[in-house]
């Protein structure tokens, strides 16, 4: 999963000039799964998968415990540790938290259906060579 993740945040940022704007890639990622995510588990659904997420890539990486869930999907705190962390530190916090809710979305609704989603949003990718299978850890 964190290859996948890492994959998006480097489609994400392409282009980007700002590094601020590179860093909040993995949270647009995050963003433009919100919509379709939202149909398909309602937003207290999404909200409950990616406060799991965020709990999950927290036990890995500390300073993401200081980052909140808010009511509307989005995560709040970063940014102010972005400015305090190395950015290699906030990228890998970033790709565990995005590798984190892809595993959960593979272990709830199945890695066809995984698949099928991230095709619709990233259309311009090859994912469907991408095995989203649990065959590595997430």
């Amino acid at each position: 999963m964190r290859s996948i993740a890492q994959r998006l945040i480097r489609y994400e940022t392409q282009g980007k000039g700002s590094s601020e704007t590179a860093g909040m890639a993995t949270f647009g990622v995050i963003d433009r799964l919100r919509p379709q995510l939202a149909t398909l588990l309602g937003y207290g659904g999404f909200r409950a998968l990616l406060a799991r997420a965020l709990a999950l890539a927290s036990a890995e990486v500390s300073w993401l415990g200081e980052v909140q869930v808010k009511a509307d999907g989005t995560l709040e705190g970063s940014a102010t540790r972005q400015a305090r962390l190395k950015p290699a530190d906030f990228r890998e916090g970033q790709v565990v938290v995005l590798a984190q809710l892809l595993g959960l979305l593979v272990a709830f609704i199945g890695p066809a259906l995984t698949s099928r989603l991230m095709g619709e949003i990233w259309p311009q990718l090859a994912l469907d060579n991408v095995d989203f299978g649990n065959r590595g850890k997430t």
